[in-house]
């Protein structure tokens, strides 16, 4: 009988060591990536009526990975705005923000899952270098998903200083792929 437990006892630790070579020797899983989608729009600031250019040229970035059973979602937006002798332009804005959703992707309109808004774009914004350059990344959501695709859609919204209106018509941008 004890050469039996032996025999078991070596069997079980053989076993044991080639599935911790196994293991040793496997690639280790890679991290979902993102996948995004670039897209861009020039908007006009209808409150300055001066000889230079007041033209912004907005780029956003939306993004979408799924990992671990979650999507993730995030943007950054890019910018070329008018040039500044200085690095603030306070007071061009009264509010400026990025709206951010994770949607699921569904025939017809796409479901919105989850937003947020991204109000620190307003001081980015008037905080471009002297050149009117800068960007802005949104923070992240975060959304338990099941089966389906889903993607990162967003826009930005501006309430210009001066021109007497609140909020313009969102400014659209195209959506990340879905995933």
């Amino acid at each position: 009988m004890r050469t039996l437990k032996r025999s078991t006892s070596t069997a079980v630790i053989i076993a044991a060591l080639a599935g911790t070579a196994a293991l040793a020797t496997a690639a280790p899983a890679s991290a979902a990536s993102y996948r995004c989608t670039t897209s861009d729009y020039t908007v006009d600031d209808p409150s300055y009526s001066g000889p230079d250019s007041d033209n912004w040229d907005l780029t956003v970035k939306l993004c979408a990975k799924r990992s671990g059973g979650y999507i993730y979602t995030t943007a950054t937006v890019y910018w070329d705005g008018p040039y500044s002798s200085k690095q603030n332009n306070s007071g061009t804005l009264n509010k400026a923000r990025f709206h951010l959703q994770t949607k699921k992707s569904v025939s017809g309109p796409d479901k919105v899952a989850k937003y947020a808004n991204y109000t620190g774009l307003e001081n980015a914004l008037e905080h471009s270098s002297n050149g009117g350059n800068g960007s802005y990344e949104t923070g992240t959501l975060k959304y338990p998903v099941g089966s389906g695709g889903y993607l990162a859609d967003g826009y930005i919204e501006l309430d210009w200083s001066g021109d007497g209106k609140s909020y313009q018509a969102p400014i659209l941008f195209d959506a990340s792929p879905v995933i």
